[in-house]
Order: structure tokens, then C-alpha cells, then sequence
């Protein structure tokens, strides 16, 4: 149905997508894995004719049910591609608040596709949305449809960009990191749907994932890319089980997993005296949002999100915080560091400069800026409120350029933009952000959600050796449960935005007390 023969892309430079070639036949899914910046999404939004105008098709063509839809050397034909755009070929998108207008309500976003390729009725058009929304799992779906983005937890924003991408079940779907956000219950109604629709419209599918589990679920195929080439394609048990080049045996390997051993040293909050002071000792809290008005008297709503949640956290400690999207850990995050102040109960902090590593890097980074500017920006807050810390020009470049080496990038990023990186450097620029000035306490909100497996262990220990180093305390929001299973000395379930169960890492996985956190760790 698809072929991309000898497909090589550029754009002001070098080429970023070197004679790639893959072919997908009807109602086959194929996967395609590797390390963010190797050239998958640039390839999936070439094949979606969605690539910026500064990218070059330098040479081969694409191919739908035989009709070239792009051909090196000729102009794109955006009057066909507009024709096959959303009726016959659909693409989820790895960053739902950057895809979502933020301006409409999220039901007439999803309704566009109904009234360009459809003659539904207005009534009929709603009709089919919700029964859509039922169908990718969002619970309240009339409430959502009338709802805005920002009103939505990213999990419930990557399922309605799902919702319209299959609400006309076209023939091939571009499925680019679609559970990124997404806890493992969900995520597992996420796959389930995508491999339901693709037995039943026996559709295409191209899924693009940095879960080499994942691919391993669902696609019947698996393609390796490496540096903007395919170093390997086979049958998926095939790939997994006997790989034969050593770069997609290092990918699998880096895959974080129960089955392997925890390195954690002794816990933290142990000071040979008996128990050092807790950095974060929160009490009773609850959190609430204002919504909607009383008619009568024009008051404001207070809508409980967190109720009476207490904890403690030491430094040197990793505590996790895991639940369905939506319960509530982001909201009792952000009461923590002060973000949100119409709380009760109380929260206590024995550190300077808390920092949070956001779940969505592009909407948290200053497009206009450069890389080496976002990263000098803390320090030159931190030098504003306490001049004894002030930093000159060259110290705070210098900071930036070593930050920048400890996550893992070159020096030519420090003048890059965010829209000029992949979505897993953009998230390594959050995480240095946050740790440039060296905080006692962070949190860190699916800090390794959009890297792929590779650079997701070098991350993960590069926080564990600042925790070493810096004693840094660390509240980690995660929806991989293999990934909390790593990093955490304790674990907090939520649930409803009550936390139902805590204690040791080790015991909670191999003793849950609640039935919810057992079909959290079935279902991962």
C-alpha cells in the first residue's frame, strides 16, 4: 500500500534521512525504532507531506496505492496531498498541546475533519466525536468536548489528537510516539485500539516509537534507524530475539526492565544518627481549582483536584508518584513548588530553588530563544534575587556549554532554537534548565517520557549522580512503571486524587496492598 524507495531528505545542511526504503502492505504495522535526531519523524512528516518548506527531497519518491504522491526533483502537489490528508491518510502527533489549537474547544477541533471530507449534519458530527472519544478511552466525553486544551491532563491531549486521527479510519495511520504521555493502563487501551482498528479497516500503519516494548506488542514488522538510515529490518521476534547488528542489540539492552537489577544504594533518609530532616514534608493537602460561576451570586466554583495527601521527602531520595492521567500528580506537584496557592493543609520546605522538569519541553521553552539563553536564564534570575550569587557573562556561558555536555549534546546547540532539535534533545534542554542551578529539591514530570531508550538510561543516570553528588531530593512523576521501578526508593499510587497506597519501592512491586496498584503493574 505505502513505498518509500530511496527517500533521502535535507534541509540547510547535510541530509537528515539518507536512502531510506520501507514498504507497508494492507493491514500491516510496521515499527519503526531508534535513537531521537535519527531521522523517524522527519521521515513519517515527509511521507505525511507536512515537512517544513526548508526541507529538500534530494532524491527517490513515495508512493500510495501506486500514486506518487512525492518525487525528488518535483514540487509538492499540495492540492493531492490535501485530497489524502485526513480521509485517506492520518497522523498522530508526538506533542498534543503544541498540535492542539489552543484557542478552540477540543470537539470542533475534532469536528474538522468531519466537515472537510464528510456531509454528516451538525448533530451527527457531535454525535460521532463523542462516540470516538468513548472509543480512545476519555471518560466525561461532553465535558471534554466542550473543554479547551489547557483544561485537559496531557494523557486525555494525546488521546483526542488519537480521536481525530481515526475518527475517519483512513487507510494508513502515522502513528508518531502516540502513548508518549499516556500511563500504562491507558496505554494499553491506546494499543489495544490501534491494533483493533488496524484487524478491522485492515489499515496501514506506521508506528514510530523510542518503546522498543511497545513495538514489540503491536507491529508485525520493525525497521532500525540509525543516523537517517535503516541498519536493520525484519520480522519484530525476529529483530528482538536475534538481532544482527550490535547497535539494535545496545537499543534493547538499554530497555529498563523489573527483571533486571536495581543498583540503589542504601536508603537516604538515614544519617547514622538515626533520620536526617526531610527537605519537603507536606501535611493534609488538598488542592482546588476554580471553575465555572454561580449564576446567583457570580462566585466562583472550588473544585477539589488533590485530597489530604501527606508525605515526606529526604535528600538524596527519590520518591515516585504514579496513577492514571488525570488523578492528580501534575496539580500536587505544582501546589509543592507553589504554583498553585488555593490549597489547605501545609507544605514545608527546607531548600532553595526548587526547579520542575515539565512534561512538555516545546510548550515550556521560549521558541524565540536560543538554547544557550534558556539555559543562562536561571542563573540570571538566581543572580537578580541574591546578588552574592551573581554570575558574570562568560561564568554563565561557561555553566551553559558544561550543562549542555552533561546531558548528552554537542556545543553547536547552544545556538540552535527548540523548533531545530528533536523532541528528546528538547527534553534533555528542560532537564539542564532545571539543574543548572544546582537545586536541593526538583521535580521532575515525566522527565524521560519523550527519549528514546538509549539516551532515556543516560538521562536516568545523570539524575541519579546528581542525587549522588548534590544530595538532591527528587519527586519523580512517571507513567512507565519499569522506569519508577529503577529510579525510586518509594512509591506513592494516586488514585482520584487521593494517594491510596505508599512504601519501598521493592515492597509495593512485590506486595501491593491495593487492587488498583496490582492492575497498574499487570497492565505495565
Amino acid at each position: 500500500m505505502i513505498r518509500i524507495e530511496n527517500l533521502s531528505v535535507a534541509f540547510d545542511g547535510p541530509e537528515v534521512v539518507k536512502n531510506v526504503s520501507l514498504e507497508i502492505g494492507d493491514g500491516e504495522i510496521l515499527g519503526v525504532v531508534g535513537e531521537s535526531g535519527c531521522g523517524k519523524s522527519v521521515t513519517a512528516l515527509t511521507l505525511m507531506g507536512l515537512s517544513p518548506r526548508t526541507a529538500r527531497v534530494t532524491s527517490g519518491r513515495i508512493l500510495y496505492d501506486d500514486v506518487t504522491l512525492l518525487e525528488a526533483g518535483k514540487p509538492r502537489d499540495e492540492a493531492l496531498y490535501r485530497r489524502y490528508q485526513g480521509a485517506r491518510m492520518s497522523m498522530v502527533f508526538q506533542e498534543p498541546m503544541t498540535s492542539l489549537n489552543p484557542t478552540q474547544r477540543v470537539g470542533r477541533q475534532v469536528e474538522e475533519t468531519l466537515r472537510l471530507h464528510t456531509k454528516l449534519t451538525s448533530q451527527e458530527r457531535k454525535e460521532k466525536v463523542l462516540e470516538t472519544f468513548r472509543a480512545v478511552g476519555l471518560k466525561g466525553e461532553e465535558i471534554v468536548y466542550r473543554s479547551y486544551p489547557h483544561q485537559l491532563s496531557g494523557g486525555m491531549r494525546q488521546r483526542v489528537m488519537i480521536a481525530m486521527a481515526v475518527i475517519l479510519h483512513p487507510g494508513l495511520l502515522v502513528a508518531d510516539e502516540p502513548t508518549t504521555a499516556l500511563d500504562v493502563t491507558v496505554q494499553n487501551q491506546i494499543i489495544s485500539l490501534l491494533g483493533e482498528i488496524n484487524k478491522k479497516q485492515k489499515n496501514a500503519m506506521l508506528f514510530i516509537t523510542h518503546d522498543l516494548n511497545l513495538a514489540r506488542r503491536l507491529c508485525s514488522r520493525v525497521a532500525v534507524m540509525k543516523d537517517g538510515r535503516i541498519v536493520e529490518t525484519g520480522e519484530t521476534e525476529q529483530i528482538f530475539e536475534h538481532p544482527v547488528q550490535e547497535y539494535t542489540r545496545q537499543l534493547i539492552q538499554a530497555v529498563p526492565s523489573r527483571l533486571k537489577e536495581r543498583k540503589r544504594e542504601k536508603g537516604p533518609r538515614e544519617n547514622g544518627r538515626g533520620y536526617a530532616a526531610p527537605v519537603v514534608k507536606v501535611q493534609d493537602l488538598s488542592v482546588y481549582y476554580q471553575e465555572g460561576s454561580n449564576s446567583l451570586f457570580g462566585r466562583k466554583k472550588r473544585r477539589c483536584v488533590v485530597k489530604g495527601a501527606d508525605f515526606e521527602l529526604y535528600a538524596g531520595e527519590s520518591l515516585g508518584l504514579v496513577g492514571e492521567s488525570g488523578c492528580g500528580k501534575t496539580t500536587l506537584s505544582r501546589a509543592v513548588l507553589g504554583m498553585i496557592r488555593d490549597i489547605d493543609g501545609s507544605v514545608v520546605h527546607n531548600t532553595l530553588r526548587p526547579q520542575m522538569i515539565f512534561q512538555d519541553p516545546y510548550g515550556s521553552l521560549n521558541p524565540a530563544k536560543t538554547v544557550g539563553w534558556l539555559l543562562q536564564e536561571p542563573l540570571r534570575a538566581r543572580g537578580a534575587i541574591d546578588a552574592s550569587l551573581a554570575l558574570s557573562k562568560e561564568e554563565m556561558e561557561e555553566a551553559a556549554y558544561d550543562m549542555l555536555r552533561r546531558v548528552g549534546l554537542e556545543a553547536c546547540y547552544f545556538h540552535r532554537r527548540p523548533s531545530q532539535l528533536s523532541g528528546g534533545q528538547r527534553q534533555r534542554i528542560s532537564i539542564a534548565q532545571a539543574l543548572i542551578t544546582n537545586p536541593g529539591f526538583i521535580v521532575a514530570d515525566e522527565p524521560v517520557s519523550a527519549l528514546d531508550v538509549t539516551v532515556q538510561a543516560q538521562i536516568m543516570e545523570l539524575l541519579r549522580n546528581f542525587q549522588q553528588e548534590m544530595k538532591l531530593a527528587c519527586l519523580f512523576i512517571s507513567h512507565d512503571i519499569n522506569v519508577v521501578y529503577k529510579m525510586c526508593d518509594r512509591i506513592m499510587v494516586m488514585k482520584d486524587g487521593r494517594i491510596i497506597e505508599s512504601g519501598d519501592t521493592q515492597e509495593i512491586f512485590a506486595s501491593p496492598r491495593e487492587e488498583y496498584t496490582r492492575q497498574l503493574l499487570i497492565g505495565s
